[in-house]
């Protein structure tokens, strides 16, 4: 009976966040409103409020889901695993509301009542642990600042999809993330490692 309720429990929650991510990718933090959360995710006030405390709350639950939805996907390694990550984000973000949303109440912190870096910091977490393992296993060039470079990849990506959702609505994303690449992985790769990475996005579709 017990782990009846928590499952349901769980469920409730997962719908609770599909739901506000599909509000927030359409409305913005500023546009969405507790009640409209409610109705697209079909569920009570007493469900609502027994999960989330405030809208604050339900985005930030929407900002750090982002890796949930590209890692699983993932089954490479090193220095490919990075690459990959990038081209799954590349994709997802186009069809999947739950990234979608995330990174849109990320870039648009300006302005809101939610100040939250944990989403940008994690992301540069999660690809450090991956590069700096590729380091230890020579793919990655001894000189590389690791952590530097992780930031960098963050930030590189964040603004390169901004610039392609307003030149092609991310459309061109996948080919932008392959130019990325071409230029970084010369002065990142060992050896004749650049060689080997295959740069396909379309592996992913």
């Amino acid at each position: 009976m017990v782990k009846l309720q928590q499952d349901r429990a769980v469920r409730t929650r997962e719908t609770i966040i599909r739901g506000a991510a599909e509000v927030f990718d359409q409305y913005g933090f500023n546009g969405a409103s507790i009640s409209r959360i409610m109705k697209r995710a079909g569920v009570s006030q007493g469900a609502m409020y027994f999960h989330f405390k405030s809208k604050e709350d339900l985005a930030r639950a929407v900002m750090n889901a982002q890796p949930d939805t590209v890692i699983p996907r993932l089954d490479s390694r090193g220095l490919q695993r990075i690459v990959d990550m990038t081209f799954v984000w590349a994709w997802q973000i186009q069809q999947d509301v739950l990234l979608r949303a995330g990174v849109r109440l990320t870039n648009e912190q300006e302005g809101t009542s939610v100040r939250d870096a944990s989403p940008y910091q994690e992301w540069a977490r999660i690809l450090e642990i991956t590069l700096r393992q590729a380091q230890e296993e020579g793919e990655v060039v001894a000189s590389a600042d690791v952590r530097q470079f992780s930031e960098f990849l963050v930030s590189a990506c964040t603004g390169m999809q901004m610039y392609a959702n307003a030149v092609s609505g991310r459309r061109d994303l996948p080919e932008r993330v392959v130019a990325m690449w071409r230029i970084l992985l010369p002065g990142v790769a060992a050896g004749r490692i650049a060689e080997s990475i295959d740069l396909n996005p379309r592996r992913f579709v």
